[in-house]
């Protein structure tokens, strides 16, 4: 006589499925975007670098960040920020690769001109 062959159904996963889509469902109707781990850049001189210039850049009212809206313009702390910059540079002469002081000076120059430009 043939032995009959048990198949074993686990129920338990569609609960577990049932009860990630409520979550998600919640989420959605919350307005929380479910986060994910994004990767950050190297902490290194050109993050540094980028990252006032991009704060120079949102003071001098050239990034927006609100759709339909005029960004507004804060020369004072563009300034500010274009100091630092050359603070920067000045306190780095000599201990910097190549290949990073030239995008440090290409930075601050496109900056000044930006800045220049801002004020107008």
């Amino acid at each position: 006589m043939a032995e009959e062959k048990k198949i074993i159904i686990d129920e338990n996963w569609k609960s577990k499925a049932q009860k990630e889509k409520e979550v998600l469902k919640e989420k959605e109707d919350s307005g929380q975007p479910e986060q994910k781990q994004q990767s950050l850049p190297p902490g290194d001189f050109s993050s540094l670098i980028s990252l006032l210039a991009t704060q120079t850049l949102f003071a001098m009212g050239l990034i927006a960040t609100e759709n339909d809206k005029e960004p507004k313009k804060d020369l004072r702390l563009a300034k500010f920020h274009i100091d630092m910059l050359e603070a920067l540079e000045e306190k780095t002469k000599g201990n910097l690769t190549e290949q990073e002081q030239k995008f440090l000076s290409g930075t601050l120059s496109q900056l000044r001109l930006g800045f220049v430009n801002a004020a107008k």
